[in-house]
């Protein structure tokens, strides 16, 4: 199906008298939606106009769907953006226009996901696709939009495994309609979400199918995204030079089109790249020029970026005050646009409180009511007034410790979930103080873990399959830490995470995890083999390192215990870099355990924005390894 076709129906149906100032105002409608199509990321129609011939209701019946259309498509503003998008809804479903309807909804998810409401767009986006069923013959093209609309929203709440489903429908229908320019969005936005999961040849080659297409469109916002994903791709890939060239070549593009969320963003990659050369003060100005950008524009997604680029750069540079406040700020803009379960956990069990202490007043509110009545009631006599008022003061004592009593439980359930987030000393710190300070401890060892095909295995299976498979594993993970007496910090998605050597120092902290590190390889080998019924069979890699981090509680609504530094990120690249069932070490842990095991050496691999580095795999322990 041609791309234009609908919008061209659109334009075709109108009719125009050729009469006076009818005729002029008919005209200026029709040349404002020529403009506004197709032109959002580009230059912006200024709507202020025929904004207001909406309000002074100039707009005649067969004019006014589309004209709500073309305002709330092309408003800057994401809050009279959804008004005018509700308003579409409203009309259209008095004039039973199912078509506009949908684009009612679609439009309305646009101006929520714009604002970070996440969720709600989510639910509008859904409604949309509903909808689509009732529209013959196109019905098929407007599900392949929406559902780039929706795999976009789950690609934002980090839920990979949806969003690549609903962006590979949106390719699978688009291809068979011969929709073009859909078609080459949804190939560029699937590329970009592998980008998200570090696959950077995996996006190269959805970059490699939409770049002709945008191309051949000459469709210049697709073709700049197009340039520079491409250069994002490169930098996952070391290419630097030509990253560097890319992304500048499409952030001069979308300069010209005045798109600041793209620009915010390629700037953040500049900053990443300039890092990993070791030129900081370009890394900090590049990332601080996308905060202030981000900020400017209300960017919610692309501030919680740039603050963390920033906490990552004060770190490297030897400020880990600063880096502690720009991370901070980081998860303060990431809480308010993703929905995480914790937050809520905590929030009820604050209500609960606040409700009991409500109810605390108004029924000694309406106990003191029944002491003045009892004192109006006095000149029945002296002894019905005492049996009363020892009747009423008797039972408020008794309300007033069973009261006590359901403050003291829900005062140690909240004690108790903190525990479950914090280390003792921590919470304890929290509790005295309402904040913790972040301390460094110069020498620790973080482990990571990951399963290898994950996200390919995890698309086959059900959600509830998936969740069911992953508590197994890591049910025994944090079984195998807390026997160790080491700290679990957090999982994310299929990694998990720990520490040894804080929150108190130990003196064998790199034997100690590397010791837990054994036990879960085995487990992970042992469930492979006889495994229960229903329990997906991974293999995984394990990666350590040792050296210091700085580590805090962030957060304001959810409190997280967290660490941070040059250590936690070569970890992680030592756990991406070891393979299924072997234990990857850096040097620096290498030193720490090399008498207690033995190790085979791997040479120098090279490593993401960190050049070359020596790693060793663990072979096991050595014959005279004591106990830890």
């Amino acid at each position: 199906m041609n791309l234009f076709e609908p919008y061209f129906s659109i334009l075709t149906s109108f009719k125009f008298k050729r009469n006076g100032a009818r005729e002029k105002r008919y005209l200026f409608v029709f040349i404002l939606l020529l403009f506004s199509f197709d032109s959002y990321g580009q230059n912006r129609v200024n709507i202020d106009s025929l904004e207001q011939v909406y309000k002074d209701k100039q707009v005649p019946n067969s004019e006014l769907l589309e004209v709500l259309r073309m305002i709330s498509f092309s408003h800057p503003d994401p809050d009279k953006a959804l008004f005018y998008s509700q308003e579409l809804i409203q009309n259209a479903e008095k004039s039973e226009a199912t078509y506009y309807k949908y684009l009612g909804y679609l439009l309305k998810g646009n101006a929520l996901n714009e604002k970070g409401d996440l969720s709600q767009a989510l639910k509008s986006y859904y409604e949309s696709a509903k909808i689509t069923e009732k529209i013959r013959p196109y019905n098929d093209y407007y599900m392949g939009d929406v559902s780039i609309a929706i795999a976009g929203v789950y690609s934002s709440m980090g839920d990979h495994s949806n969003s690549v489903q609903f962006y590979k429908k949106a390719i699978s229908i688009h291809k068979k309609k011969d929709s073009l320019k859909s078609l080459a969005k949804a190939l560029e936005n699937l590329g970009d979400e592998y980008l998200n999961v570090s696959k950077p040849d995996s996006a190269l080659i959805m970059f490699e199918q939409s770049g002709p297409v945008f191309k051949k469109l000459g469709y210049l916002p697709g073709i700049a995204m197009n340039i520079g994903n491409k250069g994002v791709a490169y930098i996952y890939l070391g290419e630097n030079e030509l990253a560097e060239v890319e992304i500048n070549h499409a952030m001069n593009m979308f300069e010209k089109m005045e798109n600041y969320y793209a620009i915010s963003n390629f700037l953040n990659y500049l900053s990443d790249l300039y890092s990993s050369q070791g030129e900081l003060d370009l890394a900090l100005k590049y990332s601080k020029r996308s905060l202030e950008i981000s900020e400017k524009y209300g960017l919610k997604g692309e501030i919680s970026k740039a603050n963390l680029q920033l906490s990552n750069l004060y770190e490297k540079s030897g400020d880990p005050e600063t880096s502690l406040y720009y991370y901070k700020n980081h998860i303060a803009y990431k809480d308010s646009v993703n929905n995480i379960a914790a937050v809520q956990q905590m929030a009820d069990i604050r209500t609960d409180y606040e409700v009991s202490q409500k109810q605390l007043e108004v029924d000694l509110l309406q106990q003191k009511q029944r002491i003045q009545r009892i004192v109006l009631y006095s000149i029945l006599g002296a002894f019905i007034l005492i049996v009363a008022l020892a009747f009423g003061l008797f039972r408020r004592n008794k309300f007033i410790e069973k009261t006590k009593s359901l403050i003291e439980i829900e005062r140690n359930r909240s004690d108790k979930l903190l525990l479950n987030i914090l280390p003792e000393q921590t919470a304890q710190e929290l509790k005295e103080h309402g904040k913790v300070k972040a301390k460094k401890f110069e020498s620790v060892t973080v482990l990571f873990t990951d399963f290898k095909g994950f996200t390919e295995l995890s698309e086959d299976l059900s959600p509830e399959d998936l969740v069911k498979s992953v508590d197994y594993y890591y049910q025994k993970f944090d079984e195998i830490i807390k026997e160790n007496s080491l700290e679990k910090i957090k999982t994310i998605g299929d990694s998990y995470m720990a520490a040894a050597g804080l929150p108190f120092p130990q003196k064998d902290h790199a034997k100690k995890l590397l010791s837990a590190a054994f036990e879960i390889d085995a487990f992970v080998k042992e469930t492979k083999l006889n495994g229960p019924e229903g329990i997906k069979k991974f293999d995984i890699r394990i990666g350590l390192n040792s050296g210091p981090v700085v580590a805090g509680v962030v957060g304001s609504d959810k409190f997280a215990y967290d660490i941070w530094g040059d250590t936690v990120n070569i970890a992680s690249r030592m756990e991406s870099s070891s393979i299924p069932g072997k234990i990857n070490i850096s040097e620096s842990t290498y030193r720490l355990v090399k008498d207690d095991f033995d190790c085979e050496y791997r040479g120098e691999i090279q490593v993401k924005n960190k050049g070359k580095l020596k790693m060793y795999f663990v072979i096991g322990p050595k014959n005279n390894i004591q106990s830890f």
